[in-house]
């Protein structure tokens, strides 16, 4: 047996009626993490083999086809040796076998062997090469394999990188944990930045010093039990927290089951009600847990708006006024890569798919070209095409920071040689301010495709789902270049892989200030307002208007009416801002997203109430959706004292209403039953489930995401089968 670029290469001799159950079994019964695509059978000669042999891998001129394995957590077996006293592995932070470790993070190029890894350098002492040498061994052909004698190692440094200990590091940094420090830690994929989740003095320095006073922060739970006095937890759910990919798993909160414990810190998840929380996913974790509190907050240890920090020094250049203690190590982290995030929903949502799931392909219902795709500006990702696999990155990031860029424009490079393709297409968004959209326009020797960025996410929605029929995609997002050059987010298209028709969306408003709307949700508050009140929005009673300067309103005002940066936009996720804005939830945002999140966290009514709204044809046909009396009666309920978890929940199914019905209508008038719903904004269980619920009960067939994000995370593989499907049609004529 051998490893190619192409896969596995297994010679076998014996009885021909023996040979084909075993083929058989390797397809069925492979090892834990094996993923068996294809089993090609060729005769050969018989050539006199009496035992089993792993020999050395070939170099070949052949087109690569094997996939890559993501990064994998601890397996119980290893963990039961690193907790053995009499093992000689007891306490060993990097303990692995082949149904664990690092994968994706360490690989330089394939095949995948040792020489070819950031484990390169530590050359095994005898033990470890006798037990990767042994067939019978767990560790056989284990790349990563290593052990204190010969392996990786770990030791503790203050902020400055003065080394304050080898041994016993980890005993100290969870003991420093415990007293309230921040110690940032070196994983698998990157730092983090960990803390005591119980210590509100320490989690409120965490966010002074990462000046991240409101976002969200990641936990890790010691074990399941531990997270169950926090959080409910479902039997999917509980899957998820489990499995190999170890994500963070947005679980519903509730305070603290445990007659004896104490309560988590209140500045976790402000305004949330919910907590994105993981199980350890390596040996050194779950060392850290053995001295450490039995929950740590861990979030990304990066500069803000960069990367993850993966190189020891750079860590302690980017965070040393953050963190009080380092807990490094010396194996190499070859490529970063973030935590992925999952919440169910009758199905696996992801909010950011990386660390254990890419770079999986993603199957495609028909082969294409070679594509590269460039994503979009936000939650980057890109994906490469090659045959009827779709192969996305890692969670990428915003690319609006050089730094980030760079990571950007690695991936790509990275992913090219360890997957051997050579795209001869690119794909990108129609949006020239995008740094994505730049780099794909400023390639050579390739012919580029833009795709509209509404019909990528379309697109993404119906490959994941094996789609080739007409859809009707109903996308709901932020922001999005349409073809008019206003901004879009709130649409209904009926489109096929190929092309696509805009057939409703909501009416357009002015969103003044452009950008700056999205991080001042008060803007588009006021921008409604104004659209449906004229001047008198200065004269109305409601929290929005009491506490904006009304030089400020004035101004505003006089920028929408002179149209001064002042792009229109039919954006679902602009119209969530306003409303929270309105409704007094906050007038800025320090991450994307935070109204509509305070919005949907506060709307808990459970009723079917809604407001009226008009649902227009436009000169050319097109359905437009004006919310102007939704805004109208919100404004009237304010002055009657109704709650804001009524307020919302009647604003929720408004919204449901309104794109339900439009659906209909052109599904009606297309002769589509077939929907597709994809856009950030279907990271909202209200919108997802009660959207869901009202096209099914019309007679609809619903497909959403369940393999890719449904923001913008996804549109690299709507973009890729996009720019495949227009090449193929191009080609057949």
């Amino acid at each position: 047996m051998l490893n190619t670029a192409q896969g596995v290469t297994l010679i076998l001799e014996g009885d021909p009626d023996n040979i084909a159950p075993c083929c058989k079994k390797i397809k069925e019964s492979g090892p834990p993490l094996a993923i068996v695509s294809t089993v090609n059978v060729e005769p050969t000669g018989v050539r006199g083999y009496d035992d089993f042999r792993i020999i050395t891998s070939a170099s070949s001129n052949q087109p690569r086809s094997a996939l890559i394995s993501p990064d994998v957590s601890v397996c119980q077996a290893c963990l039961d040796e690193m907790n053995d006293p009499t093992n000689r592995r007891h306490g060993y932070p990097f303990i692995n076998c082949t149904n664990c470790g690092p994968r994706y993070t360490i690989i330089k190029d394939l095949p995948y062997d040792r020489a070819k890894t950031s484990m390169a350098e530590f050359t095994m002492c005898p033990d470890c090469q006798a037990e990767y040498d042994d067939p019978l061994n767990r560790r056989f052909h284990a790349q990563p394999n290593a052990c204190e004698v010969c392996g990786p190692h770990v030791w503790l440094t203050d902020n400055r990188g003065v080394v304050l200990l080898n041994k016993g590091a980890i005993t100290a940094a969870g003991e420093h944990l415990n007293q309230g420090a921040i110690v940032a830690v070196k994983g698998l994929g990157g730092f983090h930045l960990g803390v005591n989740a119980f210590d509100e003095a320490a989690v409120m320095a965490l966010r002074t010093r990462k000046n991240r006073p409101h976002k969200p922060f990641a936990l890790m739970a010691r074990d399941l039990e531990t997270l169950r006095k926090y959080t409910k937890v479902t039997q999917p759910e509980e899957a998820l927290l489990t499995a190999f990919h170890r994500p963070i798993v947005l679980l519903e909160k509730y305070k603290c089951t445990d007659p004896g414990g104490r309560p988590l810190a209140s500045g976790l998840a402000p305004g949330n009600r919910r907590l994105g929380i993981m199980l350890p996913y390596t040996p050194l974790h779950h060392l850290l847990f053995e001295t450490g509190p039995e929950m740590l907050v861990m979030t990304s240890g990066n500069r803000s708006g960069q990367p993850l920090s993966i190189d020891n020094d750079d860590a302690l250049s980017a965070f040393a006024h953050i963190a009080d203690f380092f807990l490094l190590h010396n194996r190499e982290i070859y490529f970063r890569a973030d935590d992925s995030i999952v919440q169910y929903q009758k199905g696996t949502r992801f909010l950011r798919r990386s660390r254990g799931y890419a770079p999986l392909p993603v199957s495609l219902k028909h082969r294409i070209p070679q594509v590269l795709a460039c994503g979009g500006g936000l939650k980057s990702t890109v994906c490469l095409v090659k045959e009827n696999r779709a192969f996305l990155s890692q969670h990428i990031g915003d690319l609006d920071d050089e730094k980030s860029f760079e990571f950007y424009k690695k991936s790509v490079d990275h992913l090219k040689t360890i997957l051997d393709i050579r795209p001869g297409i690119v794909a990108h968004d129609l949006h020239p301010g995008y740094m994505s959209t730049t780099y794909a326009r400023a390639l050579k020797g390739v012919e580029t495709i833009g795709v509209q960025h509404h019909h990528a996410h379309a697109a993404a929605c119906m490959a994941e789902n094996g789609l080739d029929e007409p859809v009707v995609a109903v996308t709901l997002d932020g922001t999005g270049l349409g073809t008019d050059n206003t901004i879009w987010g709130g649409e209904i298209l009926t489109c096929t892989l190929d092309r696509f028709e805009r057939r409703a969306h909501l009416l357009s408003v002015p969103m003044p200030g452009g950008d700056k709307a999205a991080t001042e949700p008060w803007r588009m508050g006021i921008s409604w307002l104004y659209h449906c009140l004229g001047p008198g929005v200065a004269d109305l009673d409601t929290p929005l208007v009491r506490t904006i300067d009304p030089e400020k309103i004035a101004f505003l005002i006089q920028m929408m009416d002179r149209r001064i940066n002042c792009p229109m936009t039919s954006s679902c996720g602009r119209l969530f801002d306003a409303v929270a804005a309105i409704l007094g939830l906050g007038h800025h945002v320090t991450f994307e997203s935070q109204a509509a999140m305070a919005l949907e966290a506060l709307s808990t009514a459970e009723d079917d109430k809604g407001y009226k709204i008009d649902i227009q044809t436009d000169e050319t046909g097109m359905l437009v959706m004006d919310f102007s009396r939704a805004i109208l009666g919100i404004v009237d309920d304010l002055a009657l004292g109704l709650s804001i978890p009524n307020l919302g929940s009647k604003f929720h199914n408004t919204v449901v209403d309104s794109f339900v019905r439009s659906a209909a209508r052109v599904g009606e008038q297309a002769h589509i039953t077939t929907a597709v719903l994809s856009g950030g904004v279907f990271n909202n269980r209200i919108i997802l489930r009660k959207m869901t619920d009202g096209l099914r009960d019309l007679g609809f067939t619903v497909y959403s995401h369940t393999r890719v994000p449904c923001g913008d995370g996804g549109i690299s593989l709507g973009q890729a089968v996009v720019a495949g499907a227009i090449k193929r049609i191009k080609e057949e004529f």
